[in-house]
């Protein structure tokens, strides 16, 4: 990481941090927003199925086997080939896959909103987008069998290991899409499947984001949730974060500096938090 890159991180923290709050829901109007913060974000409960992930990841993080990595996520404008090198596994799970903690809070929001929306077989439709090993896959796939999983990896050696380690952990509710991702065909995917939670940690551009928000907020409902990823990562990616909270179709949002979560009832007042995971 370069020195200037760096320093803008550290100074967008150091803001973050004296202008965020948690209180614990406190302050929050919506009764649904205020039981998402008791629920989702303040829940200390483990689940059984999180040391087995951890396992992969730790397995992940020792790996020290070579793979043809191919980067569509890097923001570098040779993106649209991708930039090619040979990566250790352990490299790219400690640098590109998403952390304890964060992987953890996506699983209570999946179990939190499947307990409103699944309805006797019909489980829930979860879109990611930037696969890496697929750990946190595996935290979004196996909160209910039922629910159905798309991800999109644009590395094929990488996906095929996330392939390995969804069958370590009996996961068979993944499709997983390798290559760069194609706007159009996504479109189709989404119009065809619809969005009920969406994580997003693909290519960390200002365009690439809104394209794949602009094409996950048409399939979305009033209860549907799209968590975008590393929206401080740099300055366009908080460029990117500002046209998303603008956006007509937006109601609330929740900013976690890590990353930040975009709601869409149209019941809840049109509000813009700042809080502390």
């Amino acid at each position: 990481m370069k020195k200037k890159e760096y320093l803008y991180r550290v100074c967008s923290w150091l803001k973050h941090q004296l202008t965020a709050w948690n209180t614990g829901g406190e302050g929050i109007h919506s009764p649904y927003l205020f039981e998402w913060v008791r629920m989702v974000m303040s829940d200390t409960h483990a689940y059984y199925i999180w040391s087995r992930i951890e396992g992969v990841r730790r397995k992940m993080l020792e790996s020290d086997v070579v793979v043809n990595y191919v980067d569509y996520g890097s923001g570098s404008k040779q993106m649209c080939e991708g930039l090619r090198s040979e990566r250790l596994v352990k490299d790219i799970a400690n640098k590109s896959v998403s952390r304890r903690k964060k992987a953890q809070m996506l699983f209570r929001l999946v179990n939190w909103l499947g307990h409103q929306m699944r309805c006797g077989e019909k489980g829930m439709s979860i879109v990611e987008l930037g696969t890496s090993l697929g750990v946190t896959t595996s935290y979004l796939a196996s909160v209910d069998s039922r629910d159905r999983v798309l991800t999109y990896e644009g590395c094929e050696d990488v996906a095929k290991l996330a392939s390995e380690n969804w069958n370590v952990l009996g996961l068979n509710n993944i499709e997983c899409c390798v290559g760069e991702i194609d706007i159009e065909k996504l479109r189709v995917k989404i119009n065809e499947i619809g969005v009920d939670v969406a994580f997003v940690d693909a290519n960390h551009t200002y365009d690439a984001t809104l394209k794949y928000f602009g094409v996950l907020a048409d399939g979305v409902h009033s209860k549907s949730v799209v968590v975008v990823d590393d929206i401080h990562y740099s300055a366009e990616m908080e460029e990117a974060w500002k046209a998303i909270c603008a956006d007509e179709r937006v109601t609330t949002t929740m900013d976690l500096y890590d990353m930040g979560l975009v709601f869409f009832d149209k019941h809840y007042w049109r509000r813009h938090y700042r809080m502390r995971l």
